[in-house]
């Protein structure tokens, strides 16, 4: 049991992931998208500020690592922070780095491999409620949240911290040179850019035109890409650059979970919070608006929502299933939506790690990440409940 995370499908998922965020250092594949598409923005803060959201957001695609994202979004802002003579301490400068952290954070629920903690959630859904969601289902019920957040994110930092200026001189020109410094696009950038593509129409077919699982397109894609003659890489340049305590932890925070469960903590755990919370003959409404709450304090406690996710998950699918006694529930959409609030982190500045790759760049202080988050928290709140009344109530997530 103690070791029982470490067999899980889902780790090797999440491995897959890692190699991949490596593959994408190691060709600099994903600093020439961020780069391209910050060349075709323009030089006003505005539209710089959304050019860094919009890269979050492609990036969430093609990179299935959190920090791997911020990671290479931080050097090259910091470089056109540098390039301009814009103050570390500028609005400007916090702005940016708050936007890198936000946007990776708020992509995490609208894409499925995006993250290692929906790798979490998805194993004990398949475990404890034997259903399988698949990417494309998980895009279609999430990316509209996202996308609405996005929008909410660009508005209200462009609200609560303006920049100086409107206009950063030399910007578009600084991005181009770092852009012809890299050369023309390499044969391992190409292969690996085919190779992405490729994976992420597997991904996206799933269930529809082949039934291929997540775990075993992203396994076959990982092979390819360490093939002799055809590979991007070799083992020894990808286990230099693979975050091997990322692993332990999925493996330690899913042997946890399973703990949890087979020594029916979770049940007694679910029994208390369902009576505490009287979820009794509760509408479906009400019992995503409670414990969406709850998981949202509860966060404020954690460093990382990998670990939220594989100590809550298992408790919440309980919970449900114990109100599905007494109401009829849709336990699979439910626990879904909150796996969606489980990846907010958007209050402290140690409640993610990408949060803290942003905060080390030293461009803001922890009262402004706050000042910025704590809205940010109340509007997704707000529009999870907004979207369990509507569009998730439309597409039978909420009965």
């Amino acid at each position: 049991m103690a070791m029982s995370g470490f067999s899980s499908p889902a780790l090797a998922l999440v491995g897959a992931a890692l190699f991949i965020s490596a593959a994408m250092m190691k060709t600099g594949l994903d600093k020439r998208l961020a780069l391209f598409i910050l060349s075709k923005i323009g030089a006003k803060t505005k539209n710089v500020l959304a050019g860094v959201i919009l890269v979050g957001f492609i990036l969430s695609f093609f990179v299935p690592s959190t920090t791997a994202r911020v990671s290479c979004m931080v050097p090259i802002v910091m470089g056109i922070i540098a390039a301009f003579g814009v103050p570390l301490k500028s609005r400007f400068s916090a702005v940016m780095m708050i936007a890198i952290a936000q946007a990776d954070s708020i992509w995490n629920v609208g894409i499925k491999t995006a993250a290692a903690q929906n790798m979490i959630a998805l194993e004990f859904i398949e475990k404890q409620l034997g259903t399988t969601i698949s990417w494309l289902d998980w895009f279609i019920t999430a990316a509209p949240f996202a996308a609405i957040m996005s929008v909410v994110l660009y508005f209200l930092l462009l609200k609560l911290v303006p920049p100086e200026m409107d206009e950063i001189e030399g910007g578009q020109e600084t991005v181009a040179r770092e852009l012809k410094e890299l050369g023309p696009m390499t044969w391992s950038e190409k292969k690996l850019m085919i190779i992405s593509m490729l994976l992420l129409f597997l991904w996206s077919t799933e269930k529809i035109l082949h039934n291929f699982d997540t775990s075993s397109t992203t396994m076959a894609a990982i092979t390819l890409m360490m093939l002799p003659g055809i590979g991007i890489m070799n083992w020894k340049e990808a286990q230099a650059k693979i975050g091997w305590g990322t692993l332990v932890l999925f493996g330690v925070g899913i042997s946890l979970g399973s703990a949890v469960l087979s020594t029916k903590a979770a049940t007694w755990i679910a029994h208390v919070i369902v009576n505490v919370f009287g979820l009794y003959y509760t509408s479906s409404f009400m019992i995503i608006a409670i414990l969406a709450l709850f998981l949202i304090v509860i966060h404020l406690g954690f460093a990382s929502a990998t670990a939220l996710a594989a100590a809550m998950i298992p408790i919440v699918i309980s919970v449900l299933q114990g109100a599905a006694e007494y109401s009829h529930l849709n336990v699979v959409g439910m626990t879904l939506i909150l796996q969606y609030v489980i990846c907010f982190g958007f209050i402290l500045p140690v409640n993610a790690p990408q949060n803290m790759v942003a905060f080390g760049t030293e461009t803001f202080e922890a009262r402004t990440f706050i000042k910025t988050g704590i809205p940010l928290t109340i509007i997704a709140y707000s529009l999870i409940m907004l979207m369990a009344a509507t569009y998730w109530k439309w597409l039978g997530i909420i009965i």
